[in-house]
């Protein structure tokens, strides 16, 4: 009975756009699911602070409604439901889940959202499971080939794993971003090329960097209004003799973007990235009832979670450069406020559970 009443610490919103931890029981893990204690998890600064810095803005809320946040955790398994076989209790697990792997100190998470953490990797690096994988998914909506010229556009977190994923994948890489310090982590987290893209050079750079090929691929990583950067994108990519623009551009971020078609855009394909491949918001595979069979769909959701975690303890992927912020859950507002007032030297940040 112990186990039903325990209590869980989960960070929040609050109506002011604030920081907080709120409390909560712990529910058991039900038939598919498993129970985590987690030992530390990330925020996706992206999707989930929107909420904060409109209220922070001044924008009317209700007080008392709270936004749970989080999506991705690692920690040690404590409890499985009715059918899970590729768990038991001690087991160390990278997890991720909308509703499900929140910034807690315990989590109920479906079994095929959590992946076993190699021995390599630190609970921290393992916390990033669903932007990395999303940046994964991204390359992988490109149709990247050995060889070909990829531009990164926008160096947040997915960002920042598009373009890794796209140099392990044995793609050149060039990214843009408008932060410094951003290009940094980027260049060395293993990008050839990383610049500020509102250099008035940038364009007269990508040509030189494509040796005046212009690049074949370009993931758009970026929130908000992209019409600007979809078009200085287009410009990047490369044309055919009789003046059409070609190759590929994938839409990752929650970006809104004014593209004219026709000859506006050539003949380009434009494409959307979503999530983090296939299974994820399927109920039934999530819990293990269904499975896609890998002779038809080779990538899943979880097959792509497996393959990211072998690259990081390989040493291919690289995590603890994006790290930029590591403090405890109880310290969330401090965390919120380093996103939204300090960006310009803020990216990966971890929440550990004090």
């Amino acid at each position: 009975m112990a186990k039903r009443t325990r209590m869980r610490r989960i960070a929040a919103v609050d109506g002011a756009g604030r920081g907080v931890v709120v409390k909560q029981r712990v529910p058991a893990p039900k038939a598919g699911q498993v129970l985590i204690h987690v030992e530390a998890a990330t925020i996706s600064p992206g999707s989930e602070l929107s909420r904060a810095r409109r209220l922070r803005a001044g924008e009317a809320g209700n007080t008392n409604t709270v936004q749970k946040l989080g999506y991705q955790n690692s920690g040690r398994v404590i409890e499985v439901g009715r059918g899970v076989k590729r768990f038991k209790p001690g087991d160390r697990v990278a997890a991720f889940g909308g509703g499900y792997a929140y910034i807690a100190d315990f989590a109920v998470v479906p079994q095929n959202l959590c992946c076993p953490l190699p021995d390599k990797v630190s609970y921290a690096e393992g916390a990033y499971g669903n932007v990395m994988l999303t940046g994964l998914h991204a390359i992988r909506r490109g149709e990247a080939q050995i060889g070909e010229d990829l531009l990164v556009v926008g160096l947040g977190i997915v960002g920042q794993f598009a373009a890794q994923f796209g140099r392990i994948a044995g793609l050149n890489v060039m990214a843009w971003d408008r932060l410094p310090f951003r290009c940094r982590i980027a260049r060395q987290c293993g990008a050839h090329a990383a610049m500020n893209v509102q250099s008035k050079d940038a364009l007269d750079e990508a040509r030189r960097f494509t040796e005046d090929r212009g690049f074949d691929l370009a993931v758009v990583a970026i929130g908000g209004d992209g019409t600007d950067a979809v078009q200085q994108t287009k410009a990047a990519l490369k044309t055919s003799p009789d003046g059409h623009t070609m190759g590929r551009v994938v839409l990752v971020g929650a970006v809104n973007a004014t593209i004219r078609g026709g000859s506006g855009f050539g003949n380009a394909d434009v494409r959307s990235a979503a999530r983090t491949g296939p299974g994820y918001h399927d109920d039934e595979w999530e819990h293990g009832r269904t499975d896609y069979p890998h002779t038809f769909m080779r990538w899943t959701t979880r097959s792509n979670f497996e393959l990211a975690l072998k690259l990081m303890a390989r040493g291919d992927l690289k995590v603890k450069p994006l790290t930029t912020h590591t403090l405890p859950i109880g310290r969330i507002d401090e965390v919120i406020s380093a996103h939204l007032d300090e960006p310009h030297k803020t990216l990966g940040t971890v929440l550990v559970m004090d």
